[in-house]
C-alpha cells in the first residue's frame, strides 16, 4: 500500500503535469465503488471548466484544489496510482477517473478498487481532510505525545502501534519496519515497555525515516518511471526486507520475517532483540 512518501510522489506527478490548466472534460467510471464517498456526477459538474490551482498531501491522502473552490480527494488504497497520458488516450478498464486538461490527461488507476475519490464543493476544508492527524514532521508531534500514546497502547506490539493512523499518519508496513530496525527495537516489543531512552530514539527515527523517505522517493527528479523506489539506498532495510535470504545491511546477519500485529514484518534478530517484560 502506498505510504507517506509514495503518496507525495504521485501528488507531485499530477501537480507538475497539470497545475494551472483548465479541466476540459471529466471521465469517470461512475458505477464503481471508487466513488462510494463522492457522487461522480457532482465531480463532473463542479470540475468541468475549473482550473487546477494547487495540491497537498496529508498521511495517505491527497487533495487537489480548483479555482472554483472545490476539493478533490484521492486515497490510493492498495493498488492505486496517479499517472498522466496524452490527450485523447482512451481510458483503460481500471482508469476510474480521468481529468482531461488543456494539454494532458490526469488518470487515477486502481485495479483492486481499495482506494477511492472524495469531493467537497468548498471553499472550507472538508472533514475528511481536517480530521487527519497532524504530520509526524510537524511541531504537533512531540516526544511527550508519543510517550502518552505508547502508554495508552501499552500491551500492543510496537509494529501494530506504529500502523495506527490516528497517531502515525502515513506510516505503513515498510516504513514501520524501517523505523524499528533503525531504532534497534523488536517489532513485537510491547509499546508500554520502552525506556525513556528508547522512546527518544524511536521519536528521532520516526521523523528521520519520514524526512528521508520524502527526500529519496518523493524528491526524485523524474516522476514518470513506474518504479518510484529507485532512489532508496542499499543501506536501508527496505531493499533487503523481502529478498529470500535477505541480509541485514548493518549486522550482515540473515533477516527474520513473521506476522506481527496482523502484518508481515521483517527485522534483524542480531540487532532487534525482544526484551522480556514483567507481567
Amino acid at each position: 500500500m502506498p505510504e507517506l512518501a509514495e503518496v507525495e510522489f504521485y501528488r507531485k506527478r499530477w501537480h507538475l503535469a497539470g497545475a494551472g490548466q483548465r479541466v476540459t472534460k471529466v471521465r469517470v467510471h461512475a458505477g464503481k465503488k471508487t466513488f462510494r464517498e463522492a457522487p461522480a456526477a457532482s465531480i463532473r459538474r463542479a470540475l468541468t471548466g475549473a482550473t487546477f490551482t494547487s495540491s497537498e498531501t496529508a498521511a495517505k491522502q491527497m487533495a487537489f484544489r480548483f479555482d472554483s473552490g472545490a476539493w478533490l480527494g484521492v486515497h490510493l488504497g492498495m493498488s492505486g496510482e496517479l499517472t498522466t497520458a496524452p490527450l485523447g488516450t482512451p481510458a483503460g478498464k481500471h482508469d476510474h477517473l480521468v481529468l482531461d486538461l488543456e494539454n494532458v490527461s490526469l488518470v487515477f488507476t486502481d485495479p483492486r478498487m481499495f482506494g477511492g475519490v472524495r469531493f467537497a464543493p468548498g471553499p472550507d476544508a472538508p472533514d475528511w481532510w481536517t480530521r487527519i492527524a497532524p504530520s509526524l514532521l510537524s511541531s504537533a508531534f512531540t516526544r511527550a505525545a508519543l510517550t502518552a500514546f505508547l502508554q495508552r497502547r501499552a500491551r500492543a506490539p510496537l509494529k501494530a502501534v506504529l500502523l495506527m493512523q490516528e497517531r502515525f499518519p502515513g506510516i505503513g508496513n515498510w516504513m514501520a519496519d524501517e523505523i524499528l530496525w533503525r531504532a534497534a527495537l523488536h517489532p513485537a516489543q510491547p509499546a508500554g515497555s520502552l525506556t525513556a531512552a528508547e522512546i527518544k530514539t524511536l521519536y528521532r527515527e520516526i521523523r528521520t525515516v519520514c524526512r528521508l523517505a520524502l527526500k529519496n522517493i518523493a524528491g526524485a527528479g523524474d516522476l514518470l518511471p513506474h518504479d518510484l523506489n529507485v532512489g532508496i539506498p542499499d543501506t536501508w532495510l527496505f531493499n533487503h526486507r523481502w529478498r529470500n535470504g535477505g541480509i541485514c545491511p548493518r549486522t550482515k546477519v540473515h533477516l527474520a520475517r513473521a506476522e506481527i500485529g496482523g502484518r508481515t514484518t521483517c527485522w534483524s534478530p542480531a540487532r532487534q532483540l525482544l526484551r522480556e517484560t514483567t507481567p
